[in-house]
């Protein structure tokens, strides 16, 4: 039997010998078909110095595993622990780890840092040689009782005393993603008009941080009028259900045919990258968060002279310093963004339930290992 072997730190519990552990494990067969299955899985372990083996206490669901279960990411192969968002406890860490200790609470970066490599040091560790996004990717994630995380130095941050494990979730991946992909590629200014295109979690998160610089107006567009809902009350000026194809229309009649300043896509299927290209002003920017798994149409037809500028990016998660702060001040409060609450074990129902999100009313879901 698997036992783990560390320093104890003053006053660290002693941690039970484990071999076996539960885990959310993607599998996809010849045919094509995809699947996931709650099943036994081997306790990870230290593989490198720069390691750290975490016992989760908290995780949840995002809009990309749902991408990866449609077959979107093809670099994630048959046996894959999903996931790459959450909050535990180090257990174990490696020779090399100089900044925490076991039985300290940490969050998990959805983005792996070695620190080191030029794309990190260029402040781009999304793209990091040694690792980027690589958790429920190319190595096994965090929807799993233990996960390894490799250069944890770089890779974890301390979680605050007293701090709110639902809130500080949401700085895995969420609002990291919706800041820098959307607000900080999209170029927001006070005085900017912004039209966000997907009132799902992520699109909710570029609303919140959106308002950071004082927009003049925040436009939502969405075909669910349940978010359409949520995103009045957290800030939105107004909203437009896109059920009847004419979502352009209908911000061209708001904007006096004017467009928007900044277009922010944030689902990742071709009709929403459509309407952005389509309601953006002359001199605007889009910024494109969405996981795309198609072919879209750059519409340069229309575009080629409009001084318009279009960006993409993954996440870097170097923004969740700050965003810890603003949380912590109170001024920020992405805990309005969960939904429903589950136990780890129950990880199939709550699957179920962000997969069918309108008829759910799902936006977030916790998942709390227990």
């Amino acid at each position: 039997m698997a036992t783990f072997e560390h320093e104890l730190n003053p006053g660290a519990a002693s941690i039970a010998p484990v071999s076996t552990m539960k885990a959310l494990v993607y599998h996809r067969a010849g045919n094509g078909s995809h699947w996931y299955a709650w099943e036994d899985h081997s306790v990870p372990s230290i593989r490198d110095p720069g390691d750290a083996i975490v016992r989760m206490t908290t995780s949840t669901i995002c809009g990309t595993d749902l991408h990866i279960l449609k077959g979107d990411v093809p670099s994630v192969t048959d046996g894959r622990i999903l996931g790459h968002e959450g909050i535990g406890v180090i257990e174990q860490i490696g020779a090399g780890v100089t900044e925490f200790e076991v039985g300290d609470k940490v969050i998990i970066s959805c983005i792996t840092s070695c620190t080191k490599c030029e794309f990190c040091r260029r402040g781009m560790p999304s793209h990091c040689r040694r690792g980027g996004w690589i958790l429920g990717n190319t190595i096994d994630g965090t929807q799993a009782e233990y996960v390894r995380i490799p250069h944890a130095d770089g890779s974890l941050y301390p979680f605050p005393a007293g701090g709110d494990e639902e809130a500080l979730i949401m700085l895995s991946d969420i609002l990291p993603t919706a800041f820098e992909c959307g607000v900080l590629n999209g170029q927001v200014k006070p005085g900017d008009s912004i039209a966000i295109v997907g009132a799902g979690p992520i699109g909710l998160a570029v609303l919140l941080t959106a308002q950071f610089y004082s927009p003049a107006a925040i436009y939502m567009i969405d075909v669910d009028d349940k978010r359409l809902s949520v995103a009045m009350r957290l800030g939105a000026t107004h909203v437009i259900n896109s059920t009847d194809g004419q979502s352009t229309v209908h911000l061209l009649e708001l904007t006096s045919g004017a467009g928007v300043d900044v277009a922010i896509e944030a689902v990742g299927i071709p009709e929403t990258i459509d309407i952005c290209q389509a309601i953006v002003g002359p001199g605007g920017r889009i910024a494109n968060i969405g996981v795309h798994g198609k072919p879209v149409t750059l519409h340069l037809e229309q575009l080629w002279d409009r001084n318009i500028a279009l960006t993409t990016r993954l996440v870097d998660a170097t923004s969740l310093p700050m965003l810890l702060k603003v949380i912590s001040s109170g001024k920020l409060q992405p805990n309005k963004l969960v939904t429903h609450r589950f136990d780890l074990n129950d990880i199939r129902k709550a699957y179920e339930t962000f997969g069918n999100a309108s008829e759910e009313g799902a936006l977030k879901v916790i998942l709390t290992n227990n």
